[in-house]
């Protein structure tokens, strides 16, 4: 198979990989490549497996975002997992080059609601339409034209970074979806995670930087 991915971490109950741009998390109608099928692919082979092989897919990142992932490799450890993210205990962190200058930190919070159909999200003012959605970034570095901000995210919404910065006026370069008036690739990358191992209990820590931040 083509290894198009890096694996950070792995062990008998989870494999931790880095998902680059334009990979779909899970397949879908287009058939294009996906991680989950990709991991389990790379199970399969590197430990001549028969048969089917267990992965579970316990988070998502969107086509165009790129950075760190886990998956399980049995049902307990997904089950687990799966309960760290309702209990939001899975602590992630992304990188994202917005337009314009971003105040030096702040918290966003509003409520989203995803449009199956135009598959987008829009904030709404009515909290029985929408569902919550917070993040806290921190600005590292702003110019006049774009700004690169290290996001905290609360929640976990449908394009909730991109719709959220575009709400207030600061959508991603190239993200014309949201109103971007750049073209180019969305810089969008989940550099950090942690979680509780499933079985050990171990607190967990995975960063991996985005090839095009030290170009920012």
């Amino acid at each position: 198979m083509n290894n198009n991915f890096k694996v950070l971490y792995e062990d008998n109950h989870i494999i931790v990989v880095v998902k680059p741009v334009n990979v779909l998390s899970q397949e879908d109608h287009t058939k294009d490549l996906d991680m989950l099928t990709m991991v389990k692919t790379y199970i399969k082979e590197k430990y001549n497996k028969p048969g089917n092989v267990f992965v579970g897919l316990v988070h998502r990142l969107d086509r165009m975002t790129s950075g760190v992932m886990v998956f399980a490799k049995t049902s307990k450890g997904a089950s687990r997992l799966n309960e760290q993210i309702r209990q939001n205990q899975m602590e992630k962190k992304y990188f994202a080059l917005v337009e314009g200058k971003t105040p030096a930190e702040g918290t966003l919070v509003n409520y989203l609601y995803k449009n199956e159909e135009l598959v987008k999200s829009f904030v709404t003012d009515d909290k029985n339409k929408g569902k919550r959605a917070e993040l806290r970034f921190e600005t590292q570095k702003a110019s006049k034209n774009q700004s690169l901000v290290d996001v905290s995210l609360i929640t976990g919404r449908h394009h909730q970074i991109r719709v959220q910065f575009a709400h207030i006026g600061h959508p991603l370069v190239g993200d014309t979806l949201y109103g971007a008036k750049t073209k180019g690739p969305i810089c969008l990358h989940a550099y950090y995670l942690s979680f509780l191992h499933p079985v050990t209990k171990e607190k967990l820590e995975f960063f991996e930087n985005p090839l095009w931040k030290d170009e920012v």
